[in-house]
């Protein structure tokens, strides 16, 4: 059993779980994640990206967002409260190397992932710039943290109600054409990494992305989660999660995405109504 050290609710849905592992924590490596099971006969295997670990407190930090039955419940968990299972570390840690000046561009819940990468980046000797998006201003994460270790912060909203009126993509391309970048890391929503790695491409980038694609085991057994790489099938959960993007098939990628995209919507909407958390609580 892993206890639940400390919880906090980020946005809306979104929310930040300190739990106790010592032996991933201590394992962990920038870019990995876990296979998470609350414990029930038939609960599913879900797939969280380490945001954060402390060895010393022998614990990792999962941020994760309230999307279907099994995220909604582990958002209803509190701290003391304990998780059955956690397996990992997973997947193939990220290339962490003194690149130059690297861009690392987040959207959505994907500025999660991306943290422990920006930190790594920094602390490999890298000049670390941050594009953070998100569709508004309540639903964007992570900004302060991100400040503390990056040499630079933009902040784009779709909907201009914090930072700049912009998709990151417009932030990025300025930046491609100053020059001087050497690699870009992209995390986030599948269509705005695709574009993401559409942009960098014209100028000829490095460019890294995260792929999130459907997965079970974890372990590469299933296959659930294969993706279409330089046209060879790889898996996220064992050649990744990170690809060159420039080399993904993203409208394959896309397709296998949409494949539950109703069940999922309606598992949402079920468990979203039955998610009662005053605010202050968590």
């Amino acid at each position: 059993m892993n206890t639940i050290l400390s919880k906090e609710q980020l946005s809306a849905e979104v929310f930040r779980m300190e739990i106790e592992a010592p032996e991933i924590a201590e394992a962990r490596k920038p870019g990995q994640f876990i296979i998470l099971q609350m414990g029930g006969e038939f609960d599913e295997r879900v797939p969280l990206t380490i945001a954060d670990a402390n060895r010393e407190r022998g614990s990792i930090t999962l941020i994760f967002q309230a999307v279907g039955e099994s995220t909604h419940r582990l958002a209803m968990l509190n701290v003391g409260d304990t998780i059955a299972n956690l397996l990992g570390p997973l997947g193939t840690p990220t290339d962490i190397k003194k690149y130059g000046k690297v861009i690392c561009v987040g959207g959505g819940i994907g500025v999660a992932p991306l943290y422990p990468i920006v930190e790594g980046m920094k602390k490999a000797g890298n000049e670390v710039t941050v594009i953070l998006g998100a569709r508004t201003k309540d639903l964007l994460i992570l900004e302060k943290d991100m400040r503390a270790v990056a040499d630079e912060v933009i902040v784009v909203t779709d909907d201009g109600s914090y930072g700049r009126k912009a998709l990151v993509t417009e932030p990025l391309k300025e930046l491609c054409q100053e020059g001087g970048i050497d690699c870009v890391v992209a995390i986030g929503p599948p269509i705005m990494m695709k574009f993401v790695a559409l942009t960098t491409a014209e100028f000829k980038i490095h460019t890294i992305v995260s792929l999130n694609s459907i997965m079970i085991d974890g372990t590469g057994m299933c296959g659930g989660c294969r993706v279409v790489v330089d046209g060879k099938t790889r898996f996220a959960c064992v050649h990744g999660p990170e690809f060159d993007g420039h080399l993904v098939d993203w409208d394959n990628l896309l397709l296998r995405l949409s494949t539950y995209h109703d069940v999922e919507e309606e598992a949402h909407h079920r468990c979203h109504i039955g998610l009662h958390i005053k605010e202050g609580e968590a």
